[in-house]
Formats: structure tokens, sequence, C-alpha cells
């Protein structure tokens, strides 16, 4: 009969066999994320074109950033996006995570039908989709607008309507729709949030005569405030990070006029065609710092507006 081992021992052994099995992971993250994250730090600060060796160059490559058009062109496409897209996609996704919290037949097919773009969401199949919905000539969406203004039949050149992917003012309009499709993951996230909001207090609010509205307002939202503030950061983090969706409609050049010519799309061409890989690092790394400020301001402005269960934390983060 084996013997009971001391309190010590046992627990060296669970620790033993905790890096055992965390091993694989750390070995992974160390080698694809953590080594390439210092090595492009490195890079950021010489002249790299793959043929020869680095050349240390100091804060060049961040001084020719401050210096180029083309980079604060992007900065603006991406701002832009990110300033219409996020609040537009909390919405969506919020609004169909509260239908989809209703009982009504058959809403296990509902949900699984709601989430399915998200499987697909921001795919080269998706970009190549939404390139033949909104074509100005023969696209569905202008013949929708047609059809509801009035227009019977089509123009010589086409359907009458916005030239989308094809016009400067209407390009960010169109990636900004586009965004929409991936509501799936979030609305998954709010989703299990309204499940977890107590039906004691809908109870109680309905009994102090508070209406749907007020429900909403002074119920739900506070108590969803953490996963919307979680599907806030993440979103305005992925929205800096389009890149698929922008290289396969502009042709990689981000046309029209570089109206489509976002952030990461322009650090991808300075990497992988001008084969100036330091300039691409110093604009990864510019990337990080603008994420993280943006992610630091919105945590601080939410330090009054989430509210937490946890005893003790009721001012929030």
């Amino acid at each position: 009969m084996l013997g009971i081992l001391p309190r010590e021992k046992l627990a060296r052994r669970e620790a033993l066999w905790f890096w055992v099995f965390i091993a694989p992971w750390v070995i992974g993250f160390v080698l694809f994320r953590g080594f390439p994250i210092i090595v492009s730090a490195l890079l950021s600060f010489t002249q790299y074109n793959v043929a020869s060796s680095p050349q240390w160059v100091g804060l060049q490559n961040y001084n020719d950033l401050f210096h180029d058009a083309v980079f604060y062109k992007s900065l603006r496409v991406s701002g832009f996006y990110t300033l219409f897209s996020v609040p537009l996609g909390l919405i969506f996704s919020l609004s169909l995570a509260m239908l989809l919290n209703q009982k009504v037949p058959f809403l296990g097919f509902f949900r699984t039908s709601y989430y399915m773009p998200a499987l697909i969401g921001g795919s080269v199949a998706v970009a190549y989709l939404f390139q033949l919905i909104f074509n100005p000539v023969f696209g569905v969406a202008n013949f929708f607008i047609a059809k509801l203004v009035g227009v019977n039949g089509l123009l010589p050149l086409g359907i009458k309507g916005p030239g989308w992917f094809f016009d400067p003012k209407w390009t960010l309009t169109s990636f900004v729709i586009i965004s929409l499709w991936s509501f799936g993951g979030p609305m998954l996230i709010y989703l299990a949030g309204l499940q977890g909001v107590p039906t004691a207090l809908y109870e109680a609010a309905t009994i102090d005569g508070a209406n749907a509205w007020h429900r909403f307002r002074n119920v739900t939202l506070p108590m969803i405030s953490p996963v919307i503030l979680f599907n806030f950061i993440t979103g305005i983090i992925g929205s800096f990070q389009i890149f698929t969706t922008a290289y396969v409609i502009s042709g990689g050049n981000g046309s029209p006029a570089y109206a489509s010519m976002f952030y990461v799309l322009y650090l991808y061409l300075n990497a992988f065609r001008r084969y100036r890989f330091g300039y691409a690092s110093a604009q990864a790394w510019l990337l990080f710092i603008v994420i993280f400020v943006l992610t630091l301001l919105a945590l601080r402005a939410s330090r009054q507006a989430v509210y937490y269960e946890t005893p003790g934390d009721e001012k929030g983060v």
C-alpha cells in the first residue's frame, strides 16, 4: 500500500507536471511570438532588405515615417474606419444578441445561422463576395438602391448608385458596411453576458414600474458593461489590423487614390513589396503604441462606467 506523499513533495510534483504540460505552449510562444517580436524591435533601428546584412540607422526609420505622407494617410484611413466600424459593430451585434435572447421557436437554428458569418469573416471569399455586391455596374446593392429610388431599367453605364469601392468618397463607407459581416463573435459574447443577468433584477424593476427601455438602460447595460468593454477593446484592436479585405478589393495598392490604404496594408507593401523590413518594423511598433494607448484610454474611461460584481470593487476597473 502506497503511503501518503508529504505535502511539499506533492506540491513539487504538481509544479513539475504543470511545466511539462505547459511546455509546448511556452516553446511555441517563445519561438513564434516572442523571438519575432524581439527581432522586429531590433530591425526597426536598421536598414534591412534581406539581400544584405542589416545596417544600424538608429531612429532614422521613425523619422522617415513622420515625414511620410502615405503613412499619415494610412493612419487616417484606419482611424476613421475604427471610429465608425467599432461603434456600429457594437450596436449591431448587441441588438442581434438581444433578439436571440428571446424565447422563440427554432432559437438554436437562428443562433447558429447568425453566428455562421463569423467563421469566414475577413476571408478572401468574403472580400470577393462584397466586391461583386458593391460593383457599380451589375452589383445587387445598386440594383436595390435603384428600385428604392424609383429608377426603372439600367442606365447606359450601369445601375444608378454610388461608386462604392471605385469612388474615394464611398470607399471607407463600403469597408464599414463589410465590417458588420463579422458580428457573430461579439454577438455570441453579448449573448453569454445577457444570459448571466439575474432575472430577479428584471422582476424587481418591473414591479417598480420600469418599462422595457428603463430595464434595458438601468439593468441590462450596467450588468453587461464588462462585456461591452471587452468587445470595444477587441474591436479597436481588430479594426486597426484589417488587411485581407483591403488587399483583395484594392488590388494590393490602396486604390482608389489611397482611399483604402489601411495601416497594415501599407506595412505589408513596405515589407514584402519594397523589402524595407526595417521601415516596416518601425511602422509595426508605432501601431503597437497606438493600440496600447487607445486601450489604456478605454480602460481609464471605463472606471466609472463598468460594473463588476466582485465584492469591494464596485468602482470598476
